[in-house]
């Protein structure tokens, strides 16, 4: 599982989701868990944490929401050298496997459907620490 520090960034138009994932991260016990509510609020705070020496650990964001999507913000992420390697983990009530392709084929660490419960994050988490872990042995 990712440390307990990691730093996590929450990104999800409804205010109403985004406390719902916090609270779910906060019963894994995550604490340091920041948040935006759409892609283009997202990305600066993105580049501002890498910048600062202090990098999200992972970054879960919802498909749908205005200005910029946020498979959108998954493909900014990963065109930079210095972001591309933050998992990024897509949470939505899109289940059609076209979109589980494209999150996957765009970098996508994993994809979530809405609704979901702390212990379908957990094993996300899980899975995707394993597999940073084995990369870097």
């Amino acid at each position: 599982m990712f440390p307990v520090a990691t730093k996590i960034l929450v990104v999800d138009d409804f205010s109403t989701m985004r406390k719902i994932i916090i609270r779910e991260l906060k019963t894994l016990g995550f604490l340091n868990i920041e948040e935006a509510d759409d892609g283009i609020t997202a990305w600066p705070k993105i580049k501002t944490a890498q910048e600062s020496g202090q990098p999200y650990g992972f970054i879960i964001s919802d498909w749908n929401m205005p200005e910029m999507k946020g498979i959108d913000l998954l493909k900014s992420c990963k065109k930079e050298e210095k972001l591309k390697n933050i998992p990024f983990i897509m949470l939505t009530a899109e289940s059609e496997q076209h979109c589980i392709d494209e999150a996957k084929a765009s970098g996508a660490a994993d994809y979530i459907s809405k609704p979901f419960d702390a212990s379908t994050l957990k094993v996300k988490l899980d899975d995707i620490w394993s597999k940073s872990q084995n990369k870097a042995a």
